[in-house]
């Protein structure tokens, strides 16, 4: 009721504003007569018999029943369009009989000149009806006999008013058992919007509140971390310091007597295995704990944390590094909760969040799609199955409306699925010479996207570790047309990773011949490159989290940090070999995710879990959940501590840690 007095007001305010005054008029007159509100049957069917039918108003008649057909009776049930058909044929016919009882067969002449063509595309038997204004007395007529009589007539008008009735009833009550849910007028959805609207600008104010209320926590919570840093610190290199002064007073002893030999050639050894111990202890504390490395046949790594970290982070020395010789050497992480999904019958290839997180979306190597809500509480409107009749091998969801979902199948093909209206609303052909999709990523700010694409690797004995050539193409998602090619240069590489950066200016690119490219989206041309892994392939790069870093993976298991501001230094380095490590004979398909907070890195494994480090100050390396087979995929929740796990057991696990 609110929603019509608001609409009523609304028309009333137009009416007024474009000068209409008699419309107005007559418009509060129909509404004070409106004693139901609503749909008034016995006004139509008198609009109808009494005033079209009567004036010879054919077009008005017969626009009013398209408007009735198309607002109120086309939602109806299938078994209820044959009486639609049959009572509009029936008030076309009175139509033609009123005109001949009056003795206007002009008006007949008339009706079937302007209405002729789709009165005999209804597939009614209207051919004999062309014939009665010509006749001398069509009443007799056996054909036509019973319309000209009384009975007919009323018959025809009971039937109509019945009809309308049961449509209002329907309607007004919204009782949908026998018709589908019929749409509101769109004025009377305005207030209901305006009102939607208001509620959600006065949540978002709110969220705003509490985000800003929350920063501040958390920055004074850092605040505090770091003041905690920085003693610690400071602690430690005056524990040091002492140390180090006392193993000099010990070096540099007084006169000893000639009986003391021995006693100085034990002290002279424990003050060599002292100075390796304080040398190593510093040069952990200098380099911060960030880094992982290999360096010598020893592989000694350096540490994930400091030297008093808890029992349950990993230590890398070079004795850390012999007990990560088995996948069990690594402690899992602290999972608050998990659940599984098991809609796939076939190895999962990708799997990934949407923009807004509410919803995954899951893919196989069968070629099956799957749209699903990792929140079981959630609304299940989005969920769908799409079968693609080939292997899929890349997933993206756009990033503005998170309504678009793109796929890339190894057979020249991308689609885009509207999760909306459940259908597919453009389906690419690309290069031919390179069938393979092997990544696809929207811009954040642009209505383009990225197709990284590749030839078929070689198969034989002859073509082996032949990975193939690649290509780098830019396509527009208003036109779904072809924009650009990033080059790659003579005898160009296998392209296996890209990513954008915040504005969606620079691209990063990893390739099978080691490099990482940088390219000018403005002009689609490369800025600058460097080899990121010696002698392997790039499997994932990513933006940090700052946008001033890049996290590579080769394929050798070795995932580096690169500074752009400084280009080729290292910021950091971790080894994950024992998870990710493969040899160079085929195209990386490993692939890294790093949560919106840059504070963990996730990674894709050959094992039954997968690597997963948490930057905090230190480095902490942790392992996830067990599959029963390995690891194809891995993404973050874009807000939540919350991940996904894609693995070839054909099963997709979302994990919430604390």
């Amino acid at each position: 009721m609110e929603n019509m007095q608001y609409a009523e007001a609304v028309v009333k305010e137009f009416l007024l504003f474009r000068g209409f005054t008699h419309t107005l008029h007559s418009f509060e007159a129909e509404v004070e007569a409106d004693i139901g509100h609503g749909l008034q049957v016995d006004r139509i069917v008198d609009l109808f018999f009494n005033v079209y039918v009567q004036r010879f108003e054919a077009d008005n008649m017969v626009n009013l029943m398209a408007f009735l057909q198309k607002s109120f009776f086309s939602s109806a049930d299938d078994r209820y369009h044959s009486t639609v058909r049959k009572l509009e044929a029936s008030l076309n016919k009175y139509y033609i009989v009123n005109a001949v009882q009056k003795g206007r067969p002009d008006r007949v002449i008339h009706f079937f000149e302007r209405h002729g063509d789709s009165l005999l595309r209804s597939g009614d038997d209207w051919h004999c009806w062309f014939a009665v204004p010509y006749m001398q007395n069509p009443s007799i007529d056996p054909r036509f006999q019973v319309y000209f009589s009384k009975e007919w007539l009323d018959t025809l008008i009971v039937s109509f008013r019945n009809f309308l009735a049961e449509i209002r009833v329907k309607i007004f009550r919204g009782i949908y058992l026998t018709f589908g849910k019929i749409p509101l007028p769109t004025l009377l959805k305005l207030h209901s919007e305006r009102a939607k609207s208001k509620a959600t600008k006065q949540d978002l104010e709110k969220l705003r509140t509490d985000c800003a209320q929350l920063r501040t926590v958390l920055k004074t919570k850092e605040e505090e971390i770091l003041s905690l840093r920085s003693e610690y610190e400071s602690t430690q290199r005056k524990h040091l310091r002492e140390e180090k002064e006392t193993a000099n007073l010990v070096r540099t002893p007084p006169q000893l007597s000639p009986s003391s030999s021995v006693e100085k050639e034990r002290k002279s050894g424990f003050l060599s295995l002292k100075e390796a111990d304080l040398t190593s202890r510093f040069l952990d504390v200098g380099t911060g704990g960030n880094n992982l490395e290999t360096t010598g046949p020893c592989e000694t790594i350096s540490s994930y944390g400091s030297a008093d970290s808890n029992s349950e982070s990993v230590e890398v020395t070079s004795d850390a590094a012999k007990r990560w010789a088995k996948e069990e050497d690594v402690p899992q992480i602290i999972v608050e909760s998990q659940e599984t999904f098991s809609g796939h019958t076939s190895p999962i290839t990708r799997c990934r969040f949407s923009t807004a997180g509410s919803n995954v979306a899951s893919a196989s190597v069968d070629g099956t799609v799957r749209i699903w809500t990792p929140d079981a509480a959630a609304s299940p409107s989005r969920n769908a199955t799409i079968y693609c009749g080939a292997e899929i091998m890349s997933l993206e969801w756009e990033n503005k409306s998170d309504r678009l979902l793109l796929l890339g199948t190894a057979h020249c093909g991308v689609k885009a699925w509207n999760v909306e209206a459940k259908r597919v609303v453009c389906d690419l052909s690309t290069d031919a010479a390179f069938p393979r999709i092997l990544e696809l990523k929207c811009s954040p700010t642009d209505a383009l996207f990225l197709c990284v694409a590749s030839s078929q690797p070689g198969n034989s004995e002859q073509e082996l570790g032949n990975v193939g050539f690649g290509s780098l193409t830019v396509w527009n998602m208003r036109t779904w047309k072809f924009m650009n090619v990033l080059p790659l240069g003579e005898d160009p590489p296998v392209v296996t990773s890209v990513c954008f950066n915040h504005n969606g200016k620079l691209v990063a690119a990893g390739a099978t011949d080691g490099m990482i490219r940088l390219f000018d989206m403005n002009g689609c041309q490369p800025i600058t490159g460097w080899p990121a892994h010696d002698s392997c392939a790039v499997s994932c790069v990513r933006f940090g989290h700052d946008h001033s870093s890049i996290f590579s993976l080769g394929s050798d298991g070795k995932v580096l940090e690169w500074s752009l501001h400084n280009q080729g230094q290292i910021l950091q380095s971790h080894d994950a070999s024992l998870f990710c490590g493969m040899d160079n004979s085929r195209v990386p398909r490993h692939e890294m995710a790093l949560d919106s907070y840059g504070k963990s890195l996730l990674l894709s494994s050959n094992l039954r879990s997968a690597p997963l480090f948490k930057f905090n100050g230190t480095t902490k390396a942790y392992r996830t959940l067990d599959h029963n087979s390995g690891v194809t995929s891995v993404d973050w929740h874009p807000l939540l501590p919350m991940y996904l796990t894609g693995s070839s057991d054909h099963s997709v696990r979302v994990t919430s840690i604390l």
